[in-house]
């Protein structure tokens, strides 16, 4: 067998290399369709995940914001013997949730109950959920009623059991 080429067939091979590399200028439509739909896919997965650590973060931050108030507000009435009126009597205070609104307060101590008739925040069995005061964020939707029962306040974060229980209405 003879291993030398002819000019010819030497030429055709550097033609068809060259012609190659001329239409090799960029992707294939179906490859940018692919490359999309990988995009499109992964974006569907990361975004509900992240958005829902955002929640879950946001709901920590009312849970703590509530902790320090209800014991700051429990020290007042220690030292005072009263609850201030509003949360302003809390130094330093935390007026704003997470979500931008503003915290709930309600001084039950001492007051009559036609002072906190239609205020007073029950449970699902319509029994108070705190008889010193009620301190809870309005949640995500910014909307809340007295009872838990309602689903204006499944999003809420609350103060309940007298401080006993500090989280989401939705689990209480």
């Amino acid at each position: 067998m003879d291993n030398t080429h002819s000019t010819k067939d030497i030429e055709t091979s550097q033609d068809h290399l060259f012609c190659s590399k001329t239409h090799m200028k960029g992707l294939t439509l179906v490859e940018l369709l692919l490359i999309v739909a990988i995009i499109g896919t992964l974006l569907s997965v990361a975004v509900p995940s992240t958005s829902n650590m955002i929640h879950r973060a946001r709901v920590s931050k009312a849970c703590s914001d509530i902790t320090v108030m209800n014991q700051k507000l429990t020290d007042h009435l220690m030292d005072y013997g009263e609850l201030p009126e509003t949360l302003q009597g809390v130094d330093p205070p935390i007026l704003t949730d997470p979500w931008g609104n503003p915290y709930q307060y309600l001084v039950i101590l001492g007051k009559s109950k036609s002072d906190i008739s239609g205020k007073w925040r029950k449970d699902r069995f319509l029994v108070p959920l705190n008889y010193d005061f009620d301190l809870y964020s309005m949640g995500k939707d910014g909307e809340s009623v007295a009872p838990l029962t309602s689903d204006a306040s499944y999003d809420d974060i609350i103060r309940a059991n007298n401080g006993d229980y500090i989280g989401l209405a939705s689990k209480y």
